[in-house]
């Protein structure tokens, strides 16, 4: 039988200078918004738009992910913030025991899917005066790639970790700085970069589809494909992590995660398979310049 050595994972907590460290999770952050950046110019080109219409599409989309996520961890997995600490739902400190700089943490993505879907009607409506399935089509592209980052800075944090893994697995990692909340420090699942690969693998898919088929003209279908399998990893994932905080939806077996997941999932199917009605030619695609 072949017996496996674990790793163990046991980074610094970011780069040191002077009296500032930079996280090593807030640079992933930066990273998912830069590329998410720069890929949406390189898309805005592709399809002849004006490229002055990615700065706003930027804007709002950090709004929404940074205080949707942040909502949505809290509504989701720890409501009692709002009694216990409720400046803290809003800003990057905690009040109690003692004011602390904490930084953005404790963020859900599906409270963020949310924000970035209205966010998006504004800006398609408002701003670049577009049906909002060709924003949603494309903005899932770099969305896809942001949600590896933010699982990597996840696994830099050694938190979201995943469930006791058998020592002779081969993907047993030991987290000598796991939370406290996770409780014996064992060889366990390294479940962030599960999620990650499988996130770089849809962007992969999603950037192939979009430049090298027509599906980008039938609105709404690469959006519906990215809700599907994006939820489907989340969803999947989900077995063999811990649990997030003390998680209180619970239904035949599945946990707070994996619920969520399931709308997200059943809309991506309704969104592709209505997408035949949102057909749009090479010359609609390239308004409103």
């Amino acid at each position: 039988m072949l017996t496996f050595l674990y790793s163990t994972w046991d980074p610094s907590t970011g780069i040191h200078l002077g009296p500032v460290t930079l996280h090593y999770y807030s640079l992933m952050f930066i990273f998912a918004f830069g590329l998410g950046y720069m890929i949406m110019t390189k898309i805005y080109k592709i399809d002849n738009v004006n490229v002055k219409y990615v700065e706003p599409l930027f804007t709002w989309t950090l709004i929404g992910t940074i205080l949707g996520a942040r909502l949505g961890h809290v509504v989701f997995y720890q409501p009692e913030l709002f009694r216990e600490d409720f400046w803290s739902v809003f800003l990057p400190i905690r009040t109690k025991p003692h004011l602390e700089f904490t930084g953005f943490s404790g963020l859900a993505s599906h409270g963020a899917t949310i924000a970035l879907i209205f966010t998006t009607l504004y800006y398609s409506f408002k701003i670049i005066r577009k049906n909002p399935f060709w924003v949603y089509d494309r903005i899932g592209i770099p969305v896809a790639l942001g949600g590896a980052f933010v699982r990597i800075g996840n696994f830099f944090n050694s938190e979201i970790i995943g469930k006791a893994a058998p020592e002779n697995s081969p993907f047993a990692v030991l987290f000598p700085q796991q939370s406290s909340e996770y409780g014996a420090i064992v060889p366990r699942y390294p479940t962030q970069l599960f999620e990650a690969a499988g996130y770089v693998l849809l962007f992969v898919l999603l950037w192939i589809l979009y430049r090298y088929t027509k599906k980008k003209y039938q609105q709404g279908w690469l959006f519906g494909l990215f809700f599907i399998i994006l939820w489907a990893v989340r969803f999947f994932v989900e077995y063999l992590k811990e649990p997030q905080g003390d998680e209180f939806i619970h239904f035949a077996g599945l946990n707070t995660g994996q619920i969520l997941s399931i709308p997200f999932m059943l809309a991506g199917f309704v969104i592709m398979f209505t997408s035949i009605n949102r057909m749009i030619t090479e010359e609609e695609n390239e308004k409103p310049d």
